[in-house]
């Protein structure tokens, strides 16, 4: 197993928390390093959400994934905005109540990845 494949693993196999009024939010330095632990193809946009677009073959395949992904948030409690089209599902994940990103949100997306 490659570096970054343990470092996804890792951030993947943590148990999801969702953000809590008062806990602790990382810098934007702190952002980054998660950020390079996640890899994968996530970005941070301009609006501080943590953006994947994941690519498939057909519509129907990037459905099934918006589905798994959307049955996962369900189950947390935390939802991304997902955007599907021909071959493509896009999903965006930031943490509503601080309009930003928390550890949390990095490590939805680990689990999202693990749902392609």
């Amino acid at each position: 197993m490659s570096t970054a494949q343990k470092e996804l693993s890792e951030l993947a196999d943590l148990e999801f928390t969702p953000y809590h009024p008062g806990s602790p939010v990382p810098e934007e330095e702190g952002l980054s390093i998660i950020l390079d632990q996640l890899g994968g193809g996530w970005r941070i946009d301009e609006n501080k959400r943590l953006v994947k677009e994941f690519r498939f073959p057909d519509v129907r395949q990037a459905l099934a994934f918006a589905d798994r992904v959307g049955e996962f948030s369900e189950s947390v409690k935390h939802h991304p905005e997902l955007t599907v089209g021909w071959g493509f599902a896009r999903v965006s994940v930031w943490t509503h109540a601080i309009d930003g990103l928390c550890e949390s949100d990095f490590i939805f997306a680990a689990k999202v990845d693990a749902l392609e």
